[in-house]
């Protein structure tokens, strides 16, 4: 043995002996969760008890909604976000599925829509008045019947208006798009059921998990699979949700020995994941929620009372352990608050609103960032995504992809208008305006011209702010840019109809459209009705999916019997509509006739009551 010095470990100056580590350095290390007091929570709020693994809570800037228990259908609660405390019991609700409420989504571009799916088989649509609902809300403003059995999971685009995607147990996921209350495209391509979807940051694909244990990127507009591998092993649900625009994938879920796991993925090889590791072994199905901006995501496992969170980074190991929000009390599931509904003020980077499993209260938990000073923190709150959509439903469907429009949560001013460059066949000379890119990059099989174009939303932003009417972008399917005359180059919007005035008539239309979509455009354009500023018309609109038929071949009576059953199925499926409409009124005539009933009985006490005293006076 070779002899040498002995080595020692480094002293203080008392001689005691140190141990020398290195802490990561992050802004984000301290961050804590900080649970409201007891008044600024909501309690008495009847959570529902189904077994569904979802998030049963949606919250924006105005609202917080939250599905409820209900006998004879579903339905959920909506409540101002000021309007805390204990809840009446007799609070009004949502209330126009016949089934039971398996998820909620707000309108990321417009707070007082929100979208609701149902055991009903159907996505619906509903516009909740500014100061909330001061009676059970039966109308709603679109009713969307394509699945086949339950609709378990909806996500709204990110960056498109009036789009949204709906993932069902029938194996099947829709595109629908809400302004003309039909489908933009079905996606067959799952062989199980879909335990979640979730869009990436431009809204151009979205991942899948399934029961048959896949990860799926889909390309929506081709309604096909871009990229597919094996996820975790275990048998439970597993969860997925897209890390923004860095062509990575976050999912969680359970091996097969029931440990609760994360993994990273590269979308460009799905072969491995890039990262793979066990939380614990708990039972309860694991939520994400990630924060974009602040690039932390934020792990809740169903029942249980702590809320993980990490960073994460660009290179290996690409995801660090920050810490965890502790409480003995067990959450049912979370809702996330958007980032421009957060207070800057108290460097709060994300809001949940706590579904409690044993009490019926919603408990909003703030995560905050602890900073000395109390001005604006520039480095924890970049510009956000705003509640402005980057396109239109129809831009989107053409083909185009835009980032979102980012606010300041300073001053709440809007990032320059991103301009995309889109290549369009024209057969007039080019614009002044005109550009020029790679030759790779246009197909050379039309003749195109350059052009760089401003999101119309944007466009109308100051149109907006100066009238209350809801504007739109016209959706003239002859044209996706807006333009229906091409030696001009202007955009044309035209007025939706207002659905949210007091004094509003309604006009019930059912819209019962076939697959084939040369017809579709005739029936949407045929289905709306010009409104006047005195005189507004809700036009309800209804799709409902009818069955495949492949056209006749060989004789011409082949061909009449599969129009004929077309025509049949078309009229079993308005009358089962026209039913369930006819169903909810009659449910809505009940309850007239129940508060009438109790007017009349408080008026009988009321006039007994002088009479007595009339009699007391002589």
């Amino acid at each position: 043995m070779m002899e040498g010095k002995p080595t020692t470990a480094p002293k203080n100056r008392w001689g005691l002996v140190t141990m020398a580590f290195r802490v990561r350095s992050s802004k984000y290390r301290h961050i804590f969760g900080n649970p409201s007091r007891k008044e600024l929570c909501y309690e008495n709020v009847r959570i529902t008890k189904n077994a569904h693994d979802s998030n049963f809570c949606a919250v924006n800037p105005k609202f917080m909604a939250v599905v409820t228990e209900a006998s004879g259908g579903g339905a959920f609660l909506v409540l101002p976000l000021e309007k805390t405390g204990r809840v009446d019991i007799n609070a009004p609700r949502v209330t126009g599925h016949a089934g039971t409420v398996l998820d909620i989504k707000w309108n990321p571009f417009d707070d007082n829509v929100i979208a609701s799916a149902a055991d009903d088989n159907t996505v619906k649509t509903w516009r909740i008045p500014d100061h909330g609902l001061h009676s059970n809300l039966t109308e709603w403003l679109v009713d969307l019947h394509g699945h086949q059995r339950k609709v378990t999971n909806i996500e709204w685009h990110p960056t498109a208006s009036n789009i949204i995607l709906s993932a069902g147990m029938d194996h099947k996921c829709f595109l629908w798009n809400i302004e003309r209350a039909e489908p933009i495209n079905v996606m067959s391509c799952h062989t199980d059921t879909v335990f979640s979807i979730s869009w990436n940051r431009d809204g151009s694909n979205f991942v899948t998990t399934s029961k048959d244990k896949k990860i799926r990127v889909v390309d929506p507009r081709g309604a096909r699979i871009a990229v597919e591998g094996s996820g975790h092993q275990g048998v439970k649900a597993s969860k997925s949700v897209f890390l923004a625009d860095t062509n990575r994938i976050f999912t969680t879920g359970f091996s097969k020995l029931s440990e609760r796991q994360y993994a990273i993925w590269d979308v460009r090889n799905m072969s491995r994941s890039m990262r793979m590791e066990v939380v614990d072994f708990s039972s309860g199905i694991l939520f994400p929620f990630y924060d974009h901006d602040t690039k932390v995501i934020f792990l809740a496992g169903k029942g249980d009372g702590n809320i993980r969170y990490y960073e994460l980074v660009g290179e290996a190991p690409y995801c660090h352990y920050l810490n965890q929000y502790q409480s003995s009390s067990p959450q049912r599931s979370l809702g996330f608050m958007p980032k421009r509904g957060c207070d800057a003020k108290r460097c709060e980077i994300v809001r949940f609103y706590k579904l409690h499993t044993a009490k019926d209260i919603v408990e909003p938990i703030s995560m905050i960032v602890p900073r000395k000073s109390e001005q604006f923190q520039v480095d924890i709150f970049p510009a956000t995504a705003s509640c402005v959509p980057s396109l239109s439903a129809d831009e989107w469907v053409s083909g185009q992809n835009r980032d979102p429009i980012l606010i300041s949560l300073q001053d709440g001013t809007l990032n320059q208008a991103p301009t995309i460059t889109t290549f369009k066949a024209v057969n007039r000379p080019p614009l002044a305006r005109a550009c020029t890119l790679p030759t790779a990059q246009v197909p050379p099989s039309v003749n195109t011209e350059i052009i760089n174009k401003e999101p119309a939303s944007l466009k109308n932003i100051k149109r907006l702010s100066s009238n209350d009417e809801f504007v739109t972008l016209s959706s003239d399917p002859t044209n996706n840019m807006c333009n229906p005359d091409p030696s001009t180059d202007t955009d044309t919007f035209t007025t939706a109809e207002s659905v949210h005035k007091p004094t509003e008539k309604v006009l019930r239309k059912s819209w019962v459209t076939s697959t084939n979509p040369n017809t579709s455009d005739e029936i949407s354009s045929n289905g709306h009705l010009s409104s006047t500023p005195g005189d507004r018309i809700h036009v309800k609109k209804v799709w409902s999916q009818n069955i495949n038929t492949s056209p006749g071949v060989g004789n011409g009576t082949h061909h009449t019997d599969i129009e004929l059953r077309k025509a049949y199925f078309q009229q079993v499926e308005e009358i089962k509509s026209l039913k369930e409409q006819v169903s909810v009124k009659d449910k809505r005539i009940r309850q007239l006739e129940e508060e009438v009933s109790s007017l009349r009985q408080h008026r009988i006490t009321g006039e007994g009551g002088s009479t007595a005293g009339e009699e007391s006076n002589c």
